[in-house]
């Protein structure tokens, strides 16, 4: 048996004196796409700040190709595209060079397809518009069209859908499938309805573990 890409072994996590989750247990297989779900303030976005080492307000313990993720801390994130809430980008700087200089520091990526990536963003015009003067939904496409160019194993995506319209879903949608035909694994988190259906588990938050059951993915 091959040794899975991503493994979660009894996760716990508690915010403000609640639980979010307790006994979570998964593994994401090369290939793969995992959908978080659950309602508002489950804990979707915290689980994917620790899945990405964000966050170390957790027990439990995450593998990373078979060893803990804190001892190939610097594998792991070379390895690892994650898409949050923030846009991640420098105001002064526009989004041609944004890009630009997020691939000058990550492997995995290629900066041949900038100019076709921000059009498949909608942002074809502004490649060269300081991003100071662009809009928060477009500063956060520019974060967005990393996904084009990236080639990282792990696609950690928190809420990827969001300001874009049904074109562009679908796009998003055909580019997260592509990525994991090619080998690629996903998580993320959406309340959007994928049409996306192979190789997708879905995890649900929201409830507790009674004591001595593991939660798994399904």
């Amino acid at each position: 048996m091959s040794t899975p890409l991503l493994e979660v072994q009894d996760l716990f996590c508690e915010r403000d004196e609640r639980v979010l989750f307790e006994g979570l247990n998964f593994s994401l297989e090369a290939g793969e796409i995992i959908q978080v779900e659950g309602p508002n303030g489950s804990g979707k976005t915290t689980l994917l700040r620790i899945l990405s080492g964000l966050s170390q307000a957790f027990e439990g313990d995450i593998l990373w190709q078979g060893e803990p993720i804190d001892e190939v801390r610097d594998d792991f994130l070379s390895d690892l595209l994650y898409f949050g809430h923030l846009p991640g980008v420098k105001a002064i700087l526009t989004p041609e060079e944004n890009l630009r200089w997020y691939c000058a520091l990550h492997p995995h990526t290629r900066t041949e397809g900038i100019t076709e990536a921000l059009a498949n963003v909608g942002l074809y015009g502004y490649e060269d518009v300081p991003c100071h003067s662009l809009s928060a939904g477009q500063n956060r496409r520019v974060s967005l069209a990393r996904l084009y160019l990236s080639d990282a194993p792990l696609w950690v995506l928190d809420e990827p859908f969001t300001a874009i319209d049904k074109r562009g879903v679908a796009r998003k949608e055909a580019l997260i499938a592509e990525h994991a035909a090619n080998g690629g694994s996903v998580i993320l988190t959406t309340h959007h309805e994928l049409a996306i259906r192979d190789n997708l588990r879905k995890v649900t938050l929201g409830g507790q573990a009674s004591p001595g059951e593991r939660m798994e993915v399904v």
